[in-house]
């Protein structure tokens, strides 16, 4: 790997930044005027950090805390800003922006912008309309919802009456919809007539009614038109219409409540079972994406920030948050490549996009349908590109700074749904480093841990945590005990967050990452990453994408790599062999696999991560657990019963 930087800030965009008057404002408290100084501070004096972020972002609160932490030895168990009593809706609305708030894109070309009052407004008015249909604090709002206006309105009206949200996308079938607002008992259903995707039209009557006659305890369905403006609602029993319940001239209203009152609830993917329901505060994740938004991102008011994601995936909850920076949000429904590969991109152009988020597996997509989005506009507003889903490939790197735009930041992010958040992501103060994740976020105290439990710096490893931090989830919701929410992430190393992300601390101060822990690789004793095999064969032209994983064989572990290919291409004997070579000169002779298979079609969840885990059951002859839970559970059959590897 190359070491020199693949880009560099400049000393201006340096000084404008966010993080770097942060730190000026701190620097008697640092012992070097930089951002590993800042980031040993945040880490070995928490107190004193947090309060500073709070103070810094202009975290908004009826009564102010009585300290910053307490139990902090606890973990988990430390509890943040006692005393306090905030309201995370009040702190996305309540700053007095003006202009537009959101702006909503589609493949069909539909644009709806939304000013900031029109959004208090219909916040406000759906706000009365629960509070009318009985919904108070602590009662669950679940929403089957596209990404559109009426899901943040319907989001921060739950919150600013004190409800619990909780969200997923349209696609996802009835199973997989109940196997998750089924374990929480919503009193309130959001929903959608329907969607549009990839060209096709597609109605969700049937699967709302389904759903809602099957939830026990479901007091009201309010359903959107997007097929239709007025869609007939027949088929769902006394649904109704979210323009009948946002249109009145209500003022806001915002709730009081504990820092760690829950504000949402996630769900891990629910591919080795029944999805883990994750409870976030309404604080945690406030302060938290206050500080990665502000600080790692360098929102300012007036940015233009688009992610490209859906409603059943933790980064609509994180953009959702980047309106309390007084950010314009751009949310988009759709194919990303459809009608073509630059729908996306015209988007940004139009929209003076500044902050533009996507996926790993997009940007690796993108870049093998040959399009480059610098020769079809200027996109002049760009400053920073996010990744996450994956590890981000150096050859995505290399294709996003050749062919989209030489003079931006890219920033590979990490964390997850299970902190709602990141332990490692952007920084605008350091260099890009290719096939890096470029700093440790600020307040958390990541570490790579060797097999004997030690931290090291360039050896591969665990990723942990070994300090709580705001927005650890508040647990899981009915978990008596906590017992599920301490067996998955602090048994392994007891007083520790346990990710199961298999990385590496750079020199740099970056992080790599290696894939899953859960999926390494094991041929010969030897453990492998699964994303160092990735990131050479996804770039080779002929492979649109690949899954890798182990199979059980004479006492040993295998290496199976199944590829998707171009439509144009076979896998004959001379690309298997040009495959085998390419891992061996890039990566190591360990790490060429035993079989190479092709495939039509991978297997992932709906948030677009492919399922190493469901694929290596399949190849054993295991069954999932929950298929439902996958956006192509017809993938698996691609993998069943084949005879390659039974030799």
């Amino acid at each position: 790997m190359r070491d020199e930087p693949i880009w560099t800030p400049d000393a201006d965009r340096i000084s404008a930044s966010n993080m770097h008057r942060f730190m000026l404002g701190h620097a008697e408290r640092l012992d070097a005027p930089d951002y590993a100084a800042l980031h040993r501070w945040s880490v070995e004096r928490p107190d004193e950090f947090w309060a500073a972020v709070w103070e810094f972002c202009g975290v908004r609160a009826h009564t102010p805390y009585r300290s910053v932490v307490e139990d902090f030895d606890r973990m988990p168990g430390a509890r943040w800003f006692e005393g306090a009593r905030l309201n995370y809706a009040e702190n996305l609305l309540g700053h007095g922006q003006q202009g537009e708030a959101l702006v909503f894109a589609n493949e069909r070309g539909d644009r709806v912008a939304l000013s900031w009052a029109e959004l208090r407004r219909q916040v406000a008015s759906v706000a009365d309309a629960l509070r009318d249909l009985g919904v108070g604090p602590g009662d669950r709002v679940a929403a089957l919802l596209p990404n559109r206006p009426e899901t943040v309105v319907a989001a921060l009206a739950a919150a600013s009456i004190g409800a619990t949200w909780s969200s997923c996308s349209p696609d996802f079938g009835v199973r997989g919809v109940l196997d998750r607002f089924g374990q929480i008992a919503p009193k309130f259903l959001f929903a959608v007539d329907g969607y549009f995707y990839n060209g096709r039209n597609i109605d969700c009557r049937g699967t709302v009614a389904e759903i809602a006659a099957a939830l026990e305890g479901l007091e009201a369905v309010i359903v959107t038109g997007y097929r239709e403006e007025k869609p007939d609602l027949r088929p769902i029993a006394g649904a109704l219409r979210f323009s009948d319940v946002s249109q009145s001239d209500a003022e806001p209203r915002f709730e009081p409540l504990p820092f760690a009152h829950p504000l949402s609830i996630l769900y891990s993917s629910g591919t080795t079972g029944v999805p883990k329901c994750i409870v976030h505060g309404a604080g945690g994740t406030l302060l938290q994406h206050r500080k990665e938004h502000v600080l790692h991102c360098d929102i300012r008011p007036g940015d233009v920030v688009f992610y490209f994601t859906t409603c059943g995936w933790m980064m609509w909850n994180w953009l959702l948050s980047t309106l309390a920076s007084g950010a314009t949000v751009v949310l988009y429904d759709g194919a990303p490549l459809h009608p073509d590969p630059g729908v996306l991109w015209r988007l940004a152009e139009r929209e003076s996009v500044r902050v533009f988020g996507t996926s790993a597996r997009y940007l690796s997509a993108l870049e093998k349908t040959g399009y480059k989005p610098r020769d079809h506009g200027k996109l002049g507003a760009l400053r920073t590109i996010l990744s996450t889903g994956s590890p981000l490939a150096p050859a995505s790197f290399d294709y996003v700074y050749t062919a989209v735009k030489d003079d931006v930041q890219l920033a590979s992010i990490s964390g997850g749904t299970d902190i709602v958040s990141c332990f490692a992501l952007g920084n605008p103060l350091l260099p890009v480093h290719r096939g890096e994740l470029q700093s440790r976020a600020l307040g958390m105290n990541v570490s790579i841990f060797n097999d004997a439990g030690e931290a090291v710096v360039g050896e591969k490893g665990e990723l942990v945590c070994t300090a709580p931090f705001p927005s650890l989830p508040l647990g899981f919701w009915n978990d008596p005990g906590e017992r599920r929410y301490r067996a998955t992430y602090f048994e392994r190393y007891p007083g520790a967050w346990w990710h199961g992300d298999y990385a590496e601390l750079t020199v740099h101060g970056g992080i790599t990452m290696h894939g899953r822990s859960d999926t390494v690789l094991n041929p010969g004793g030897v453990r492998i990453g699964t994303s160092e095999i990735y990131r050479v064969v996804e770039g080779l032209p002929e492979i649109v994408e690949s899954i890798v994983v182990g199979q059980q064989w004479e006492q040993d572990t295998r290496a199976v790599l199944f590829v998707r290919l171009r439509e144009d291409r076979t896998l004959d004997d001379a690309l298997e062999q040009r495959i085998r070579r390419s891992i061996r000169v890039n990566a190591s002779p360990r790490h060429v696999p035993a079989k190479i298979l092709a495939v039509a079609d991978i297997p992932r969840t709906r948030s677009g991560k492919i399922v190493e885990l469901a694929v290596r059951d399949v190849i054993h002859g295991r069954e999932i657990a929950n298929a439902d839970a996958l956006a192509n559970p017809e993938a698996l059959e691609e993998f069943r019963n084949r005879p390659e590897l039974q030799a």
